[in-house]
């Protein structure tokens, strides 16, 4: 399996990094396995997922042709960021810049990412859940599988949520939009606290390109508090 992401991405963010976590199946060998992605010629089909965070993150997309499973192909990596913060002595001012980790990131819970909420970003079954019980440190690539969930919407999507830990469903239960699927975790073929988001169809394995319903991130930021 291709889990190759050589290039670095220099955001618009004054932050630099490679793509931090890889592909929930990551070429596992294991009975709940996703197939491979389905070959694909002309336009790229698309899904409309809700955020699976509430606060602000930032994703970097596998392009077309980058990977070969299906929940890994066009999927995208997500990691929350942090550091601009309210100046209390000048309201209305805001001070910092966008970034993952609070100081060097060597340590899981330094990133911002680590240990919050995972929102289930459709409603559907749960068709598969994996464990991976061992946590990577940052900077050091981990072993497949990633601890996560696939779940199976009602027109027929499979959406693959990865990198996670303490997950609070299972194989064969129901799960609505908005819920809290578990934590951010760092284990699996990742490098850091992030999660790896892939969607296809169910019935031949065609890969989506994953569309962000922003109303719905609108409404997450605010319950979450977020400004």
């Amino acid at each position: 399996m291709k889990n190759r992401c050589r290039r670095m991405f220099n955001c618009a963010f004054s932050v630099v990094f490679v793509p931090l976590v890889l592909p929930l199946s990551a070429s596992a060998q294991t009975a709940d396995a996703p197939p491979k992605a389905a070959q694909m010629s002309g336009e790229i089909g698309q899904v409309e997922l809700g955020p699976i965070f509430g606060q602000r993150f930032l994703c970097v997309e596998h392009a077309f042709g980058e990977l070969d499973y299906a929940g890994d192909a066009l999927g995208t990596d997500c990691l929350v960021s942090g550091g601009v913060e309210q100046d209390y002595l000048k309201p209305g001012k805001w001070t910092g810049f966008p970034k993952v980790y609070r100081t060097d990131g060597r340590s899981n819970d330094d990133w911002y990412s680590y240990s919050e909420d995972v929102l289930s970003p459709i409603s559907g079954v749960v068709v598969a859940a994996i464990v991976n019980e061992t946590e990577n440190a940052p900077g050091t690539l981990g072993q497949p599988p990633a601890t996560g969930l696939r779940i199976l919407t009602a027109d027929g999507v499979v959406v693959s949520v990865g990198h996670l830990r303490n997950l609070r469903f299972s194989k064969g239960d129901k799960v609505r939009v908005g819920e809290v699927l578990g934590k951010v975790g760092n284990n699996g073929q990742g490098r850091a606290p992030g999660v790896h988001i892939g969607a296809y169809r169910e019935r031949d394995a065609a890969p989506l390109q994953i569309r962000w319903n922003l109303r719905m991130m609108a409404a997450a930021r605010r319950a979450a508090g977020v400004p």
